[in-house]
């Protein structure tokens, strides 16, 4: 016998440690899908806390007080059934919890990546996430302990399995097992940070999942930006066919309602009764004879557009939830400062961009116009304020010292360090935050002054490699009706301007060259030898092998910045600084 099961994605926007703020958003959303007659609404990975809450979860208040704010939204969620993501101490310590603060010491008991399952302002139980993810972004293991029960529940008359993130992406258990033991839906919650392209990835992995076990996927991830973390959203509702079904938008806030019409199998696996353990949660609708509702598939955007979203989304998120409301700009007339003001105007809006040209004697008339322009054009306050009198106060103060040398990176690294004084000033004095303009050719070469342009609050495009850069501007420029970087910012060749006819290539290999080497040696681990066989010269594949190594001091350096690649620097990438080990 058939039945319906009305399915609530709700992809929503925490902030880490805003325990409060992430219930209360919940809860308006619980309320948002009871309205809409559904039986059973999910939230993403550790709602409760905001995701990844990396070592505030070794604080045993902060676990206390999160469990704490679970037990408040536990009451508040009537004529419905919630799946919320909290940490979880199991039944005995929770217990404790609830007590009187102090009167027991928790700090030692095991703490648990969990999923809550509410239902009409009861408890009902809570899973423990089996697989726990140690690579890349995830540091899961350094925290969690992990569980390999099992668990099945009863939900509108339809048999549910509830399991997080990790436990989904590979085959195997939890989900195999919960399908073998009856589960017609797969209720999948999931903080699952974006990169280019991974999007698509996810949906083929889900339609695995959904064809193999013959079951509905209904896949909630989080939204939003954390640090260097974007959370893109996309959440999905998979067939068992592995047929998309319905999917929310990325970078945005959705409630995602879908009607599943679930066919009972009638059959258990015998093997799989000896994990599982069975929870009778309802045997009928709360709102029965719903009307249907259509079940709706966000359009993709593109691969530029995408990327772009999520520069703006994790500028936004980062600037908001630190408290910041104002940003400053140093504006060279360049492609990267350019980009950088662009989305910072997406992200926060004209009124809250300051730009800074800072010309030196080296400065072209061209550059300084550019800026100008570019500024007119977003619509943001620009102020010129030259650095020549502090350059020559610094030659002068330096020629002692610097007799009997050749002028070079040294003195040309003073105008950089000028610059980052004048806006470091501007942003102590007005509580702006400085965005830096570095890309991520610049900073895995160590083509960057320490103390000087790497100086700064939030370095949005820090993951985006030159070519890319090009490609984002171009895009922009296309939006809107009419462009905003100034096309000869687009057409010029790239320069840093601390000398006389200076080009980015006589320091680097040609972008076009420097770009597809740097992604199989940064993002791909691939030796020198690898990448040579790939029909690059060995010459310069082992030159831009040895920038990259000698210069992980200074990416230590660096602030944070929007990650959009598979591996980027900080969180992805962790190599010794001093190390002997080459691979040129």
């Amino acid at each position: 016998m058939a039945k319906t099961l009305r399915v609530g994605l709700a992809q929503i926007n925490t902030t880490i440690g805003d325990l409060e703020g992430n219930v209360r958003k919940a809860l308006e959303y619980a309320e948002r899908a009871r309205e809409l007659g559904v039986d059973v609404v999910s939230f993403p990975e550790l709602t409760v806390t905001g995701y990844p809450p990396e070592d505030l979860l070794l604080r045993s208040q902060f676990v206390r007080d999160n469990v704490a704010a679970l037990e408040g939204m536990v009451g508040a969620c009537r004529g419905i059934t919630v799946v919320v993501g909290f940490v979880d101490r199991g039944a005995e310590a929770r217990s404790l919890i609830w007590g009187p603060v102090g009167a027991t010491d928790v700090s030692r008991v095991p703490i648990y990546n969990a999923a809550a399952v509410i239902h009409d302002g009861r408890l009902v139980h809570v899973y423990h996430k089996e697989r726990l993810p140690n690579y890349g972004v995830f540091d899961e293991a350094r925290y969690f302990e992990a569980d390999r029960a099992c668990e099945v529940y009863r939900v509108a008359g339809v048999d549910v399995g509830v399991n997080i993130c990790e436990d989904i992406w590979y085959p195997g258990d939890p989900t195999e097992t919960q399908a073998k033991a009856g589960a017609r839906v797969i209720v999948n919650i999931n903080g699952s940070p974006y990169h280019a392209g991974k999007r698509r990835f996810r949906e083929e992995m889900l339609a695995d999942r959904a064809r193999a076990y013959g079951v509905y996927v209904c896949y909630t991830n989080q939204v939003g930006g954390q640090d260097e973390l974007v959370f893109d959203g996309g959440s999905m509702v998979l067939a068992p066919s592995g047929e998309l079904m319905a999917r929310a938008a990325m970078f945005e806030e959705e409630l995602l309602v879908c009607d599943l019409t679930v066919e009972e199998s009638g059959v258990r696996s015998q093997e799989s009764e000896k994990r599982i353990r069975r929870f009778a949660v309802s045997e009928a609708p709360f709102l029965p004879n719903k009307l249907a509702v259509e079940a709706r598939i966000s359009r993709e955007p593109d691969g530029d557009a995408e990327v772009y979203a999520a520069l703006v989304l994790g500028t936004r998120d980062y600037l908001h939830k630190t408290g910041f409301e104002k940003a400053v700009i140093a504006l060279s007339g360049g492609i990267d400062s350019s980009l950088v003001a662009a989305i910072a105007v997406d992200a926060i809006g004209a009124a809250n961009v300051h730009g800074v040209s800072m010309p030196s004697r080296y400065s072209s008339e061209g550059s300084i116009k550019d800026a100008k322009e570019l500024a007119e054009n977003l619509g943001i306050e620009c102020r010129i304020i030259p650095i020549e009198p502090a350059h020559e106060a610094f030659e002068e103060m330096l020629t002692p010292a610097f007799q009997g040398t050749e002028q070079g990176v040294a003195e040309e690294n003073l105008q950089s360090r000028i610059r980052a004084n004048v806006i470091l000033a501007l942003s102590n004095k007005f509580g702006w935050i400085v965005l830096t303009t570095g890309n991520k050719s610049e900073l895995a070469t160590g083509y960057a002054t320490l103390a000087g342009d790497m100086v700064g609050g939030f370095a949005v495009i820090k993951d985006v490699p030159k070519m890319l850069v090009y490609r984002l501007a171009r895009w922009r420029n296309a939006q809107g009706g009419r462009p905003v970087i100034p096309e000869a910012v687009l057409s010029k060749p790239p320069s840093a301007e601390l000398r006389p006819g200076q080009l980015d290539q006589e320091s680097l290999p040609p972008y076009e060259v420097l770009d597809p080497i740097l992604e199989q040696y940064v993002e791909h681990d691939r030796s020198v030898q690898e990448i040579v066989a790939m029909g690059y010269d060995y010459a310069t594949v082992a030159r831009v092998a040895q920038m990259v190594d000698r210069n992980e001091y200074k990416r230590r350096q660096a602030p944070p910045g929007v990650k959009i690649t598979p591996k980027a620097f900080g969180r992805d990438r962790r190599l010794p600084m001093a190390s002997r080990y080459r691979t040129w």
